[in-house]
């Protein structure tokens, strides 16, 4: 009997243990399972990092281009003035419209100069006649001069006639040429081709011609090809001229460097251009000296006076790293840049700048590695130490442009 109960004891500690057992792993699995929706919650909870956009700077050869500012002047300006003075007959243009080389702009009464033709011929006539008297008197005494039938104060004295009969048909002749000339002039053509302003003077004016003070008619400007002139400082003066000495880049005196220009409402350089002169001279009162370039002007878009934007093949070619202008802060005078750093953090580079290229982008001269990673987008929301989510992509380059053209997950 004790037996039995002793068995049934040991049954009763052995179902003891196991349902604790039981309990202990029931336990387990409901604070597992507990742990993991907290943690799943804290998870959710957890601050997600703001998406950013970052790309490694622009590394390549580049040739640097320097800016000016100027204006554009006519290739060939002419003010037109009468050769003669007299009443303005007619006007044969319209203001502002363009004319060729020869064409008749103004016409003055002729008929003072026709007279004067007239005169002038009538003059030459007499002359003539009064050669060919003396040419008859002397070729008498020339007969007679071999015999001695004639003194010798004669045969000098009709000799002297028929020279002053020579020089008088000379000067009649000049006087003739001169009245032909002075009636040409009443006609005034233009002397280049060109665009022509307004007739200062109407018809039916009296006019002044052949001196310094004559009277204005008009002006003719010639735009095609224009000129755009410009001053650059004593600095790009040595600048380029050292560079053409070191055979990096051919002097603008001899060789027709590239410009690229640009007017004012325009947002890329797209006006092709070439030098063609610089001044013999640095202005000791400005310290600059000026610069020329032609451009065809074909369309007849860009007009005399007009304000514009030049750049000037600035260096040789060289490599260099560029970023996009927007995405560089300022402290004061410290320019910097947000850069990606370890674990995803937000950091800062203080960068030294170079000069803006033609392609949208900023040269870098300091600060930076072609392995950095620079932040582009978000810039007003982040700032150092923050953890961001980066999306990585690429620039690319046009030739006045920044664009992006892929991205990477």
């Amino acid at each position: 009997m004790e037996t039995i109960k002793l068995k049934t004891a040991k049954f009763h500690a052995k179902v003891y243990v196991i349902f604790g057992i039981m309990l202990a792993v029931m336990a387990l699995l409901i604070l597992s399972a507990f742990e993991k929706k907290e943690i799943k919650e804290l998870a959710q909870n957890e601050p997600v990092g703001l998406p950013v956009e970052v790309s490694n700077p622009v590394f390549e050869k580049i040739t640097e281009w320097d800016e000016y500012t100027g204006r554009f002047e006519a290739s060939n300006r002419v003010e037109v003035r009468a050769r003669v003075s007299g009443y303005v007959e007619s006007v044969s243009f319209k203001d502002g419209q363009s004319v060729t080389k020869g064409d008749v702009l103004f016409t003055i009464d002729q008929r003072p100069f026709k007279i004067a033709l007239s005169q002038a011929r009538a003059s030459y006539g007499q002359a003539q006649a009064r050669l060919t008297i003396a040419q008859d008197n002397f070729n008498r005494v020339e007969s007679l001069r071999e015999s001695g039938a004639v003194s010798a104060e004669e045969y000098d004295s009709r000799k002297q006639a028929l020279a002053g009969a020579r020089a008088s048909i000379q000067l009649a002749q000049a006087s003739v040429d001169n009245a032909k000339l002075n009636l040409e002039f009443t006609r005034v053509k233009a002397p280049i081709s060109g665009r022509v302003s307004r007739d200062m003077v109407n018809q039916g004016n009296l006019i002044d011609g052949g001196s310094s003070n004559s009277t204005l008619l008009t002006t003719i400007v010639a735009t095609s090809p224009i000129h755009f002139y410009f001053k650059g400082s004593e600095a790009d003066y040595l600048k380029y001229s050292r560079l053409a000495k070191n055979g990096e880049r051919g002097s603008s005196r001899s060789t027709a460097n590239p410009v690229l220009l640009k007017l004012q409402d325009e947002d890329h350089y797209i006006h092709e251009a070439v030098m063609d002169f610089v001044d013999n001279e640095i202005d000791r009162s400005t310290g600059t000296i000026e610069g020329r370039a032609t451009l065809e002007n074909k369309d007849g878009l860009i007009e005399p006076g007009m304000f514009g934007k030049a750049r000037l093949l600035g260096s040789a070619e060289h490599e260099a790293l560029m970023i996009p202008d927007e995405i560089i802060g300022t402290n004061q005078s410290v320019r910097f840049v947000y850069v990606l750093g370890e674990d995803n953090k937000v950091t800062t580079k203080n960068i030294g700048l170079g000069s803006l290229h033609t392609n949208g982008l900023r040269i870098v001269k300091s600060g930076l590695t072609p392995e950095d990673k620079l932040i582009t987008n978000n810039i007003q929301k982040i700032r150092p130490g923050v953890a961001v989510s980066p999306t990585k992509k690429s620039f690319a380059q046009t030739k006045d442009a920044l664009a992006v053209v892929h991205t990477e997950q």
